[in-house]
C-alpha cells in the first residue's frame, strides 16, 4: 500500500510540476515548441547562453516536459547547504584539477543508465565567445548517444527542443550544421552570441 501510494505522490508531484511549470512560462509570454521525439538518452546542447536567466527558462521546460536534466558545475559549488540544492538540480560536479577524463567518465555514465539526459551549453560562458566547446560532442560521441539542439529564442519568446543529431565522427562538418540551426535564434544579450568559427 505504501508503495502504490508513493507512486500516486510521485505522479501527483511531476503532474503538478509541469502545470506550475506551463503556467509560469505562459505568463511571461513564452511559446513552448517540441519538434522531435526525445530519446531515453541524449545530450542536450543549448543555446544561445547569454544570461542566467537561461538557466531559469531551461529549467521550466525541463520539468514541461518531464525531463530530469543534469548540468555539469565546479566542484566549489557543491558544499553545504548548496550541495543538496544543486544534487536536486541534477548538477555534476567537476573536478577541474582532477587529470581523469571527464569525457570518458561521462560517456561510462550513460552506458550505466537506461534514461539520462545531459545539458550542456556549447559556449561554456554567458559571455561573448568566437568559439564553441567541442566536449558536448565528444560525449555524445563517445556514449554513441544523439545530440538534441534545445534553444531559447528571446527574440521570437521561443524555447525547447528542435532537432535531434547524430554524430558521424566529422567533426568539423558536424559541428558546422549544428551551429547552422542556432543561426535564427537571439539570446538574451545578442552581442554575447556568436556562431563560431571552427
Amino acid at each position: 500500500m505504501r508503495v502504490v501510494l508513493s507512486i500516486f505522490a510521485a505522479l501527483y508531484y511531476y503532474l503538478q510540476m509541469r502545470k506550475i511549470s506551463l503556467k509560469i512560462l505562459e505568463y511571461f509570454g513564452w511559446k513552448l515548441l517540441n519538434n522531435i521525439e526525445l530519446p531515453d538518452k541524449c545530450v542536450i546542447c543549448v543555446a544561445p547562453h547569454t544570461s542566467n536567466w537561461d538557466f531559469l527558462w531551461g529549467n521550466l521546460v525541463a520539468k514541461a516536459f518531464h525531463v530530469q536534466s543534469h548540468f555539469l558545475i565546479k566542484k566549489e559549488w557543491f558544499v553545504f547547504p548548496l550541495n543538496i540544492f544543486m544534487h536536486m538540480m541534477g548538477g555534476i560536479p567537476v573536478d577541474r584539477s582532477q587529470k581523469t577524463s571527464m569525457t570518458d567518465a561521462l560517456a561510462e555514465l550513460f552506458h550505466t543508465k537506461s534514461k539520462f539526459y545531459l545539458a550542456v551549453a556549447p559556449e561554456g560562458t554567458r559571455k561573448l565567445t568566437y568559439k564553441w566547446k567541442k566536449g558536448f560532442y565528444f560525449i555524445a560521441h563517445k556514449a554513441q548517444v544523439p545530440i538534441v539542439l534545445a534553444f531559447i529564442d528571446y527574440e521570437k519568446k521561443e524555447l525547447g527542443f528542435g532537432k535531434l543529431f547524430y554524430t558521424t565522427g566529422n567533426i568539423e562538418q558536424d559541428m558546422l550544421e549544428m551551429m547552422s540551426f542556432y543561426k535564427d535564434k537571439v539570446g538574451r544579450f545578442p552581442e554575447r552570441f556568436h556562431i563560431s568559427e571552427l
